[in-house]
């Protein structure tokens, strides 16, 4: 894939849009091939002054480009669909990261089984280069596109390749995953503030607290468990809060709350 040749439309410049963009040329695709569409003047301005990327009406720009990115919200999907559907190219991959809509849909809406579809679910850490996105590919997607998607979204964080019947499941795992992160923190933060710590002073010790263990879970080599056990002495303090957590049956709060998400997920195609 000859990068300066190819012409991107991206459809959708919110922030995971804008993240898009930025990992785009950050694997190597000239800005001047990338072209948004963007209906408010503000937002395109912005883009267009930080980016240096151009602003085209849809259908004009679906109408020049070899590759799309959806980046709409589900409830946006259809109508998008239906307004660029005769503009499209033969050819042109579509890449989708609209939550719960199936590679099938997209084929049925457009109308035409010549385009090659990749379905991803991103999350939103790769704002600041450390996401996660899985994908899955239609038959018609070649081993250059496919290759193509794999790098642009690992020049951003992580990414694997899942059939498309688990993407509900990566919806509930890493999708949404960063949300369950962040509750958790909020609950750590009013918990030592319970405890007497001031507002301030619970959150600079949660957070870093939280980060650094991240940090440490990322490069040190070991599991999740065997972090748990090195830092838990018997009857220890840890051991006393995780005995807590265990009593509440933390692991079937999880399971049940990430199984509601998966099947919002399957609402939504």
């Amino acid at each position: 894939m000859a990068n300066s040749e190819k012409q991107v439309a991206v459809i959708g410049a919110g922030v995971m849009g804008e993240a898009l963009i930025s990992a785009l040329i950050t694997y190597g695709i000239s800005p001047s091939a990338i072209t948004i569409s963007e209906k408010r003047a503000e937002r395109a301005a912005e883009l267009m002054a930080n980016y240096k990327v151009a602003n085209a009406p849809l259908s004009e720009n679906v109408a020049k480009c070899d590759l799309i990115l959806l980046v709409v919200k589900p409830q946006d999907m259809a109508g998008v669909l239906e307004e660029i559907k005769a503009d499209i190219r033969p050819g042109t991959l579509i890449i989708s990261f609209v939550a719960g809509k199936q590679i099938r849909y997209i084929a049925d809406v457009i109308g035409t089984s010549a385009n090659p579809v990749i379905r991803v679910m991103p999350n939103t850490p790769t704002l600041v280069g450390a996401g996660m996105s899985a994908i899955s590919c239609c038959g018609l997607v070649t081993a250059e596109q496919r290759s193509f998607a794999l790098g642009f979204l690992g020049a951003v964080g992580k990414v694997i390749e899942v059939d498309e019947d688990l993407q509900d499941a990566v919806t509930a795992t890493s999708g949404s995953g960063p949300a369950y992160f962040f509750r958790f923190v909020e609950a750590m933060v009013d918990g030592a503030i319970a405890l007497g710590l001031s507002k301030e002073d619970a959150t600079t010790l949660t957070i870093q607290t939280i980060v650094g263990a991240a940090k440490l879970l990322d490069q040190s080599g070991d599991t999740p468990t065997t972090l748990r056990e090195k830092v838990t002495s018997p009857n220890g303090t840890t051991f006393a809060a995780l005995n807590s957590f265990n009593d509440s049956d933390i692991s079937g709060v999880v399971a049940k709350a990430m199984k509601a998400a998966r099947d919002r997920s399957q609402e939504l195609a």
